[in-house]
């Protein structure tokens, strides 16, 4: 780990080692079984080999929009809008919305959670109920997009959005998304392109995700366990860009947001109990902003892997997120707006 102030969290550490294996029992057959259901759609769009080097936006930069809790405060869309960026946008599914309410239309989006319920809402849940609100708080506990207070409301201003934008964006869309999203994708008539997330090492004798490589021929790409280092992996490998910037990947909350704010909460008052919370989490220092954040173990895994992919990475990454934990070698952690008057055109 790099040597920087930290506070509590001796059980997260404990835990880096299994996270891979806690995400595989958690969704791992799930995954698997929706990969082989979304054969049926394959030929509703392509490869996402297709992609390949495309020329998505101008010049060789990139800029990703995740949905961390930084989006809300910082508002990465309206840096976009006011310097005039004509790279290439990349959009978690988790940031559609955002960016599309705030009049940005990403080059190309990515999804990877195989969850079957809470990732369609991202694009708006044709199906959505307020029963179903009621039996899930999954997005209502969060801090996230203010848009999201009243939630059917949102959800509204969602399907319209997607259904009016859809056919001008690109979804890399993982073979193992929930049936829900699939359908939502295509009656959205996003253009598809598919690939597999990397479930285990494909070198390794009995390989899942060698076999869905053969299974399907897609592509198979390490996203790092979440959409975020995902869509970063996909600026660098996919389409080659040289300077790849970061918004909303804070792998991190606020010091300030109560736990049962946080997005495992749940899981974690089932493994340690309400009361070893202070031990699970984590809290680190960030210098360049000169405030304190926390982690639970699985955030704090992606960092880690983030931080170790990034250097094999053939672009320079600069994290522009201004908050959370992600610094560390390879990371070039400067303000988005410094890095969009430096990269304007691309």
């Amino acid at each position: 780990m790099p040597d920087i102030p930290e506070k509590a969290g001796e059980l997260a550490y404990k835990l880096l080692d299994i996270q891979g294996q806690m995400t595989w029992d958690r969704h791992g057959q799930m995954a698997l079984d929706n990969a082989r259901r979304n054969a049926a759609h394959f030929d509703r769009g392509e490869s996402l080999a297709a992609l390949r080097g495309a020329p998505l936006g101008e010049g060789d930069s990139a800029v990703v929009i995740a949905a961390g809790p930084s989006v809300k405060r910082k508002d990465p869309a309206g840096a976009l809008r006011e310097t005039n960026y004509r790279g290439t946008v990349i959009a978690t599914e988790s940031a559609i919305s955002y960016s599309l309410r705030n009049g940005i239309i990403p080059h190309l989006a990515v999804t990877i959670d195989p969850h079957a319920t809470r990732v369609v809402r991202w694009l708006g849940d044709p199906d959505l109920t307020e029963e179903k609100l009621k039996a899930d708080d999954y997005f209502s506990r969060q801090d996230q997009d203010d848009a999201f207070a009243s939630e059917m409301r949102a959800n509204d201003e969602i399907l319209e959005l997607v259904n009016r934008h859809g056919k001008d964006i690109n979804i890399a869309l993982s073979t193992m998304a929930s049936e829900a999203l699939v359908n939502r994708v295509l009656d959205s008539g996003m253009n598809i392109f598919w690939w597999n997330p990397m479930l285990d090492d494909p070198d390794g004798d009995e390989s899942v995700a060698a076999k869905l490589m053969q299974e399907n021929g897609f592509p198979t790409i390490n996203a790092g366990g979440n959409v975020g280092t995902a869509s970063w992996m996909m600026a660098d490998v996919l389409l080659e860009k040289k300077r790849v910037a970061l918004t909303g990947i804070d792998f991190a909350y606020y010091d300030d947001t109560p736990y049962f704010n946080t997005q495992y909460y749940y899981e974690a008052v089932e493994l340690v109990g309400e009361e070893n919370l202070d031990a699970l989490y984590v809290r680190i220092h960030n210098p360049f902003e000169d405030a304190w954040f926390y982690t639970d173990p699985a955030y704090l895994w992606y960092r880690e892997c983030f931080l170790e992919m990034a250097r094999d990475a053939d672009c320079e990454t600069f994290n522009c997120t201004e908050g959370g934990i992600l610094f560390g070698d390879a990371v070039t952690v400067v303000p988005l707006r410094e890095f969009l008057h430096q990269h304007a055109a691309g």
